[in-house]
């Protein structure tokens, strides 16, 4: 096949590069088709012929590539950088992001999507930001942290999902005496290569008012009670006006399918499959406009279909054990560790849990992808493996 290379070329002044090269489906080399292939060069033309099988392939072909990162090593590597790397203005938080191995070596875990393990020590206060980039944070293990999100403290604990649509205000503050780690899913990768993203500093220190730590948000007292809105507010950002939907609601969510399924009423995906997606209580629609959440809860033995999806996603072994299966790879995984799944790469889990590592005896994953974007795209495709 003819090749073109974007990589600058000194010699001609073009970035441009094509060859003719003999091939079925491709021009007879002649000279005249050389010098037609340095005119395009010169004005910095790209032929199709030359470019389809890589612009238009039969399937999509992931730059991403499937891979593991065990939470005991990310964990022990966060708490080296807490005794460290300060946090304050420069660096702003002390988050560490996954890379993925196919990417270049560019913090990103998938094209389209950030995830970071963020550390913070004892009475450490992370200073108010704000940026474009739509976020959440996701505990699986500890309790503590506060963050101030528009003034309002919500607290962090472990199972707690707590997203925060962009452009808001917010800081951490630890009150406790002991460090906590969590993990923060951004889209920033899809808003970097859209160049889309601002961001901006807020202040250096917040209020006395702002260090408060309730056992319940303003947004969770105004919006947190299952099938009612309130009438008094709506929200004034894109985004979930609820900054923190609370683990003991998820897990009775959960544990209430497999119940039902057990009864022989139903209410599970498939066989032994229990989830959930978090949605936006004002309008029923993804919690941000760019990223979706979800949980999901595999008793032991069971084993899901596999799956293909347009669009990429991020794990989280929140409790138990199993096997998970992501193309041509597979991985025994466990609490805490994170794995990704690229486009249209096949995923299917079996549970292992057990009692002795698991609360609820499943193999529990916490997950977040970029469906909302495919969707209203329309670029959302699903395929059941057979």
């Amino acid at each position: 096949m003819t090749h073109s290379s974007f990589a600058h070329d000194i010699a001609s002044g073009s970035p441009v590069r094509l060859q003719a090269v003999a091939a079925q489906g491709q021009p007879e080399v002649t000279p005249a088709l050389e010098e037609l292939y340095r005119g395009f060069e010169n004005e910095l033309l790209v032929p199709l012929w030359t470019e389809i099988g890589d612009l238009m392939p039969a399937h999509p072909r992931s730059r991403a590539a499937a891979h593991l990162w065990r939470w005991e090593r990310l964990r022990e590597l966060a708490a080296r950088a807490g005794g460290l790397v300060p946090v304050g203005r420069g660096g702003e938080r002390r988050a560490i992001a996954l890379a993925n191995p196919a990417l270049g070596g560019r913090p990103f875990a998938t094209p389209t999507l950030w995830a970071a393990v963020q550390y913070l020590m004892p009475g450490e206060d992370a200073p108010e930001h704000r940026h474009t980039q739509h976020a959440f944070r996701f505990v699986v293990e500890g309790s503590g942290v506060w963050t101030v999100v528009g003034g309002d403290p919500v607290p962090m604990n472990r199972g707690d999902f707590l997203p925060q649509a962009g452009w808001n205000w917010h800081a951490h503050h630890n009150a406790t005496r002991e460090p906590m780690a969590w993990i923060d899913g951004l889209d920033i990768p899809f808003q970097y290569v859209t160049e889309a993203q601002f961001f901006e500093f807020g202040r250096d220190e917040i209020t006395d008012a702002e260090r408060i730590t309730p056992e319940r948000s303003r947004s969770e007292r105004l919006w947190a009670h299952p099938g009612l809105r309130p009438l008094s507010a709506a929200p004034s950002t894109p985004g979930s006006p609820l900054l923190s939907y609370k683990w003991e609601y998820t897990d009775a969510a959960l544990r209430d399918q497999l119940l039902l399924e057990r009864e022989g009423y139903g209410g599970t995906v498939e066989p032994g499959h229990a989830a959930v997606r978090y949605a936006n209580p004002h309008d029923g629609c993804d919690v941000l406009p760019t990223i979706r959440a979800e949980f999901h809860r595999i008793a032991r033995g069971a084993e899901t279909a596999p799956v293909r999806e347009t669009g990429s996603s991020v794990y989280q072994v929140f409790d138990g054990s199993g096997v998970v299966s992501v193309g041509e790879r597979s991985f025994t995984v466990s609490r805490g560790d994170l794995f990704v799944v690229p486009s249209w790469e096949a995923f299917s889990a079996r549970s292992e849990a057990g009692a002795g590592d698991s609360d609820s005896g499943a193999l529990d994953l916490f997950r977040f992808s970029d469906a909302p974007v495919f969707e209203a795209l329309g670029l959302n495709r699903t395929q059941k493996d057979a």
